[in-house]
């Protein structure tokens, strides 16, 4: 068995776990298990990031969604106890046009790879990589030299999508109080500040015993 063929096979077997783990995910009853068949979906994909000879993405694909987003979807999911029934009350109703809309999408993607677009003589195989290749160095000269307008301009729309995900949660809720800077600098000494004459202690405490005294001695005077 030579080296080509165990990379076909492993590749088809990666493959199949994939397309498993990706129906699950829309087909799962529970989504914790939904949310766990979509982190082996994430780690079959970084496999056969690895048989195409692209570590640092296969890498970033682990540690970025599997170790950070997915299980912060895990927790997420468990700690608000999703009632998915009400989600499923709407299920049936909406389903012939799912059928159709899937449908559309199969029939589309057999329209383009049944073309000579994705042939196997339109994309020969590569030769192999010296040793010291490294697709991470060949990926950042990619992406900031000759995709650098593209690059910029999805980071600005994502941007746009964070601020503006801000915006639509910020919400004013009464009896909450909010920090409001420009009130903070507009303060003053006048308006922040009273100046109040009180008293010492010790006077104010004399004061009181010498009445309590003078107010024995005359009703023993009288």
């Amino acid at each position: 068995m030579t080296a080509a063929s165990v990379q076909q096979m492993l590749f088809w077997l990666f493959a199949a776990v994939l397309v498993v783990a990706a129906l699950r995910v829309i087909t799962a009853r529970n989504p914790v298990h939904a949310v766990l068949f979509l982190v082996l979906a994430f780690a079959t994909s970084a496999a056969i990031w690895m048989l195409l000879e692209a570590e640092f993405l296969a890498i970033v694909l682990v540690l970025v969604y599997v170790g950070a987003v997915m299980v912060l979807l895990l927790f997420v999911v468990m700690m608000l106890d999703i009632d998915i029934e009400p989600l499923r009350a709407g299920f049936a109703a909406h389903l012939p046009l799912g059928i159709v809309v899937g449908a559309l999408m199969v029939l589309e993607m057999a329209l383009v790879l049944s073309r000579d677009f994705f042939s196997a003589g339109q994309f020969p195989a590569q030769p192999p990589l010296p040793a010291d290749h490294g697709n991470t160095e060949q990926l950042g000269l990619a992406l900031y030299g000759d995709y650098l307008f593209q690059f910029e301009i999805a980071a600005l729309i994502l941007l746009v999508a964070i601020v503006a995900a801000i915006a639509l949660t910020l919400r004013h809720r009464p009896g909450v109080r909010r920090q409001r800077v420009a009130t903070q600098q507009a303060a003053s000494k006048a308006s922040r500040l009273r100046v109040v004459k009180m008293r010492a202690e010790g006077a104010a405490a004399g004061a009181d015993d010498g009445g309590q005294s003078a107010g024995g001695d005359a009703d023993r005077g009288g």
